[in-house]
């Protein structure tokens, strides 16, 4: 019989060579909840950690380990090769540029305008812009904005104060220091599951400022494709672990489109 000490030792050899064997994939993270959340101390939170950690789980041949990037830096650090997957994406968010491939992660999602309630204040006071202050997130792209992310460019046509953090322009929102903001329709109903009374201070559009399919993109000629992305998140949906992943974060699955595109 082996010794216990023995058995440990051959375990952690056993262990280090399936860590080694395991081909590593760097995933870029920025912030967008309830997607990924940086905690101003700490690891990122939200769902793309989460889905890291059962991707792992459910395979040994691809290590996929969170990098912390930016909104303006993840461009130059995937085509430089510092990182090579992104996660919920649009390749309308400056990508469309950028050679890669792409897999449709079967979400729909959407972003809204969000106001202040106020007594008579109601959906026509979405109706035009131009006139408010907007609270926004720096380096995001918004559709009303035809997807300009330049801060200066953004302060030329609209009134816009730009944070890094939707937290913060939710504070100014409520403080009076901004008239609207914009969000992720995921990310509203998370925050009023945590704080209901936002319900009755909130006024959220039925306008749409752009409904998007979060999408992976994959950097060509790195460690993995498409193809081999998409089959180990086809295992996770089989087991009920996506779904499961999907609803703790209140986004709605939608069937997966054209499975790899260029």
């Amino acid at each position: 019989m082996f010794a216990p000490s023995k058995i440990l030792f051959l375990l952690c050899c056993l262990l280090t060579q399936s860590l080694l064997a395991a081909q590593r994939v760097v995933v870029g993270a920025t912030e967008y909840p309830p997607y990924v959340t940086m905690p101003a101390q700490g690891e990122p939170r939200g769902l793309l950690p989460e889905l890291l950690e059962a991707m792992n789980a459910v395979q040994d041949d691809y290590r996929f380990e969170i990098t912390l990037t930016s909104t303006g830096r993840r461009y130059r650090d995937f085509t430089r090769g510092r990182i090579d997957l992104v996660l919920f994406e649009s390749r309308q968010w400056g990508w469309q540029d950028i050679p890669m491939q792409t897999l449709d992660l079967g979400i729909d999602d959407s972003e809204v305008f969000v106001a202040r309630a106020a007594p008579g204040r109601d959906q026509s006071y979405f109706a035009t812009l131009e006139d408010k202050r907007l609270g926004l997130h720096i380096g995001y792209h918004y559709a009303f904005a035809d997807f300009e992310s330049d801060s200066e460019r953004l302060h030329q046509r609209f009134d816009v104060i730009v944070s890094r953090s939707h937290e913060t322009n939710l504070e100014m929102l409520l403080r009076q220091r901004i008239d609207l903001t914009v969000m992720a329709k995921s990310y509203l109903r998370m925050d009023f599951d945590a704080r209901p009374e936002l319900r009755e201070r909130l006024l959220v559009s039925t306008r749409v400022d752009q409904a998007f399919r979060p999408l992976a993109l994959i950097r060509p000629n790195g460690p993995i494709d498409a193809e081999r992305l998409s089959a180990i998140l086809e295992a996770l949906r089989r087991d009920g672990r996506y779904a499961a992943l999907l609803a703790r974060y209140h986004l709605d699955a939608a069937p997966a489109q054209d499975a790899a595109g260029h």
